[in-house]
Order: C-alpha cells, then structure tokens, then sequence
C-alpha cells in the first residue's frame, strides 16, 4: 500500500499557481471542517437546557444527539461519489446553503421530536460539505510534502473543531438560549460560500461512475437498524426484537457489500479493505473517534449538572485538552518520518487509555482537575491517531477518486460518533436509570422523569421541597458517577483495541 507517511512513493506533479492560493484554499476549507466537526459535539453542551426545555425522555435525548452524525454517517460515501461526478466544489456550495437553512429551523424547534427531525436534515446536508473538503485538498495539493502538511491541519482542524465544540456551547449558552449553537452556522457557511467560489477551484472525476441509488437505500438500511439495535441492547438488553432488527442490517450489509462486489463501478470499491494498512486505518480512526465522542457525552453532562459549572467554565476545563489535540495532529507529522506509524499510533491510543482509567477512579468525586487532565492525556491519543489514519486512508487512491476516498475516512469518524454516544451514552443512561432513586412522594410523572436523564432529575428536583430536592440530587449524582465508571471502563478497552489493531496492522508501512 502507498502513502503519504511513505517516502518511497514517488512524488506528484509540480504543484501549480502561487502557493499562497493553495493555502489560502485551505483555510476556506477549514471552515466547513470546523463547522460539521463542532456541531457533532457542541450539542453536549446544551443538553441541560434542551432536557429543561422541551423535556425529552432518555431515548429522545440519545436521538437528538445521535441521529445528526448517523444520517451524516449513511450518506457520506453516497455524497462522496456524487462529488466526483458533479463537482466537489458546486456540492459543497449546495450543502452550506441547505445547512446554513436547517439550522435556522433547528435552533427554533418547538418540541423534541422537531429537534430530531431538523438533527436529521443537518446530517443531510452535513454530508455534501465533508467529503468535498478532504477530496478537493487532494487536487489542490498535489506535491507530497505539502499535501502531507495540509491533511495534518485538516485532520487537526477536524479534532479541534469535536474538542473545541463544548467550549464553544458554553460560550453561547453563558448568554443566549440553546438554540444559538445551531445559529453558529449561518455566519460561517455564508463566509464560505463568498469565498470558495474565489479561491477554491472546481475538481471532479473525468470518468465517474453512475449513480446507485439501490446501493444508498442498502447503505442507510444496515447502519440504521444497527444503530437502533445498539441503543435498545444497551437500555434493555438482548431482547429478540433488539436482536431481529440487528440481524436485519447486517443482512443490508451483505448485500450492499455483494453489489458493490459486482458492480464495475462501485458506490464503495470494498476491495480496499483487504489491503490491511487500509482496513487497520479506518478502524483506529472509528474507535478513536468512538473514544472522544463518548467521553464528551457524559464529562459536559458531569461538570455541569454535577460539578456545578457554568456552561463556559465546564468548557474552558476541556481547553488544555483541545490544544493538546491540535499539537499532537500537527507534531506527529514529523514523528512518523523516524517512527513507523504503528508505534506511534499504538503509542497515542495507550496514552487515551490511561486518560480513560484517570476518569474512572475520579468519576462522581468533583475532581475538575483530574477531569482536565484525564481529557488532556486522551486528547492525545486521539490528536495523532487521527492525523496518521486519514493520511493512510486518502493517499490510497489516485485524485480522481479522491471524494470516495475522502469518504471512507469520514465515514468511519461518523460511525465512531454515532457509536460513541449509542453505545457508552446507552450504556450509561440505562446504568443511571437502574440504580436512581426516587424519594417517597414525588409525582409518578416527575418520577418518571427524574429517572429518565440526569437533566430531568435537576428539572423535577427545583420544583421540590428541600429535603426531596436534595435526596433526589444526591441519588441522581451517585447514579450518574456510577454510570461513567462502567463506560469509562468500556471506553478504556475501545481504545486498546485500537492500539491493537495500529500494531496488527500497520506493522509494514514504513517510517
């Protein structure tokens, strides 16, 4: 396999035009980077006020968090091969404007099933913008040393923007009312659609290939019911309908993986998933991302709802670890030159690990500062897993089919996302659920509501009593930190896995 981190492979072309529009390309392209990348995260933020507000139950709660990076997830390979046949740069045109306008509707949703439906609409229109950016770096630079330098800062950017999203919230959320993180995006998607016509040229594949809609309806068909059945074996264990409907997508799934196998012009050519660097690539890029998503679910809901923290001083506790991110992604470029990728990734995902065990030992005990560092050593990990999986991912594959590419990469971001909050935030409301417990004389419907999420506790406890009040806080918090310790653990065996796989598979690509 070749790559990008390997400098047997022989370079590209001359890179074109003056070196100042090329990076000046890049930073309009960061824009929808940041942009899609914090609206995975900075929803973490504004759970409080949501559970206040429109009054969610737990499953409403998991799916306004999960449905935008799911439907993100099913279409961004569709959208990946509808860019190289349309252009890269007209379907990210058309996506900031569709996104900048569901926005608007979500930060105004009047009820939580409204919230999920518009989540659903973002991820629609989310998943034109993020394949269009990786593919059009991969024409606009096409000298290896500086294209390796900008899928680092892209590959940062991405991270920072997961990181730096609850830091964002918290700002909003310090003066305005919830729906303002959504309104984030008007401004910035308008900045973007002045100047990418100016500064970022139009690419598309030469030859694409045809449209498949079969093969989209196969994609949203095996990751939907899978998702679903995740969340429902999380909360309420292996039942037969949760395993019937599980069962089901992975049926989609074989046969979506059977027509991409037949077909001359394949939606996903999944033949690059025996070349093992590849496969090993999209796993640690998945599980890392499993890893940070999970951890920012349940830390934004503890600082804040059982801390004690301000919306901006639960997010500035996050700071430290988001520069940390941004400095690994950036600094592991040059390590890799002298240290084969698989150690270093392997390296980073153990560091993620001791960040995950640090939040197991302090949850539930109000340690702020172990809460910082335990993010700060994560960060890490994930800063330069990140960085290395992308880079090996994209350079696969000639330009021309770079949006496909581009894709995969993304995909398997999303789906860790997806399956960050589905599987440790499932895990954890169905822990806290179980073990809440409600003090004598409260209303059966406040009760049902404070053992739903630890935001309705908070909600039903300010309308009661004292004594009830805090009785209900003090089981509530107990219930909470008892919950983060069993995902904590599960999230510290995530990522060893992944340290695993980096040193199974990425044992032969070169330093």
């Amino acid at each position: 396999m070749t790559s990008l981190l390997d400098p047997a492979r022989p370079a590209g072309p001359e890179t074109s035009g003056p070196a100042w529009r090329r990076w000046a390309a890049l930073v309009v392209l960061m824009l929808p980077v940041l942009l899609v990348s914090i609206d995975n995260t900075v929803l973490s933020f504004a759970l409080p006020q949501i559970s206040q507000a429109l009054a969610p139950s737990g499953t409403q709660l998991l799916w306004i968090v999960d449905v935008y990076p799911l439907v993100l997830a099913g279409l961004l390979v569709p959208m990946g091969s509808l860019a190289d046949r349309v252009g890269r740069r007209r379907l990210l045109l058309v996506g900031a404007v569709g996104f900048a306008v569901v926005s608007a509707v979500a930060a105004f949703a009047p009820t939580a099933g409204a919230l999920v439906a518009a989540r659903a609409g973002l991820g629609f229109f989310g998943a034109m913008l993020m394949p269009s950016t990786l593919s059009l770096l991969r024409n606009v630079f096409t000298d290896r040393e500086e294209r390796r330098l900008a899928i680092a800062i892209w590959a940062a950017g991405f991270a920072t923007g997961s990181a730096v999203g609850p830091i964002v919230g918290g700002v909003l959320l310090e003066h305005f009312w919830w729906g303002a993180v959504f309104l984030l995006a008007v401004p910035v998607l308008a900045l973007l659609l002045v100047l990418a016509p100016l500064f970022v040229p139009e690419s598309r594949d030469p030859v694409p290939g045809r449209l498949d809609p079969l093969s989209i309806v196969l994609v949203m068909a095996t990751m939907t019911p899978i998702v679903y059945g995740i969340k429902a074996l999380a909360k309420g264990g292996a039942t037969a309908p949760t395993v019937a409907v599980m069962a089901a997508g992975v049926a989609m799934g074989v046969l979506f993986v059977r027509r991409q196998l037949r077909r001359p012009d394949p939606m996903l050519d999944v033949r690059l998933f025996a070349v093992p660097a590849f496969t090993g690539s999209v796993l640690v890029n998945l599980l890392s991302v499993f890893s940070l998503v999970g951890f920012l679910f349940f830390v934004s809901q503890d600082l804040q709802l059982v801390i004690g923290l301000s919306p901006v001083d639960a997010g500035l506790v996050l700071l430290p670890g988001t520069v940390a991110m941004v400095v690994a992604g950036l600094a592991v470029v040059k390590v890799v030159r002298r240290v084969r990728p698989a150690r270093v990734v392997a390296a980073g995902l153990g560091l993620s690990a001791v960040g995950y065990l640090v939040t197991a030992v302090v949850a539930g005990r109000g340690e702020v500062g172990w809460l910082a560092l335990a993010f700060v050593v994560l960060a890490l990990g994930v800063g330069s897993a990140e960085t290395v999986s992308n880079d090996l991912v994209v350079s696969s594959v000639p330009a021309a089919k770079a949006g496909a590419a581009s894709a995969i990469s993304e995909t398997a971001y999303e789906v860790g996302a997806v399956l960050g909050t589905a599987v440790l935030g499932g895990i954890l409301t169905a822990s806290y659920s179980a073990s809440v417990v409600v003090p004598h004389g409260v209303p059966a419907a406040d009760a049902a509501t404070a053992t739903e999420t630890l935001g309705g506790a908070a909600n039903v406890a300010a309308g009661l009593p004292a004594g009830q009040a805090q009785a209900l806080l003090d089981s509530a918090h107990a219930a909470f930190g008892s919950g983060v310790v069993v995902t904590s653990a599960i999230g510290f065996v995530a990522v060893l896995i992944a340290a695993g796989v980096a040193l199974a598979t990425l044992r032969d690509v070169r330093s």
